[in-house]
């Protein structure tokens, strides 16, 4: 079954601790996060395209770079809005994303790293930019939530493929990954 994007959200909301003030910390630096946008994806695709096998990716599609720049623009500008608050349009949306980096092979071998390397650069132009620390602390916050769509939609997806090509319950599913990881340790 897939997850409900907004009880998702919620529930990051919650165990990253992403309070009412980090959100008008975010909120009040909406403009600064516009402006840094697209030196953050030149950054990050800088970082990505250093990578074999993320090269291949990026570059499978004529043009496929230049459009994710403008997305990653996008999504970047949108950790300081919310869209909505942080809400149901800001979850629907990490969801959505999250699935297309199924979709697409970028991996959270991939992901996980990139998104170091994006709150390294924010830091970095934080300090240099004289902001406080509490906005860098808020984005960190955000960063991490939708690290986790991306990171869930990898479950999600690939759970719900076994579960419809073997026919197996959850239940079943979930104890046998219990099983295996029991096993892997050593």
């Amino acid at each position: 079954m897939a997850i409900d994007p907004t009880a998702f959200m919620d529930t990051m909301v919650r165990r990253v601790q992403l309070t009412d003030a980090d959100k008008a910390a975010l909120t009040e630096a909406a403009s600064w996060g516009k402006d840094i946008a697209p030196a953050m994806a030149e950054i990050f695709y800088d970082y990505l395209g250093r990578d074999e096998e993320m090269n291949a990716i990026l570059n499978a599609t004529e043009g496929r770079v230049h459009r994710l720049r403008q997305t990653f623009v996008d999504w970047f500008a949108e950790m300081f809005t919310g869209m909505d608050g942080w809400g149901k349009s800001y979850a629907e949306r990490r969801w959505k994303i999250g699935l297309i980096h199924v979709k697409v092979g970028i991996g959270p071998q991939h992901v996980v790293p990139a998104m170091a390397v994006v709150v390294n650069a924010v830091r970095q132009r934080l300090r240099q930019d004289n902001k406080p620390e509490t906005l860098g602390d808020a984005l960190g916050k955000i960063c991490m939530i939708d690290l986790a769509f991306i990171e869930q939609a990898y479950f999600e997806v690939s759970s719900q493929a076994v579960l419809q090509e073997t026919g197996w319950t959850q239940a079943l599913f979930q104890r046998l990954i219990a099983t295996g990881a029991a096993s892997m340790q050593s």
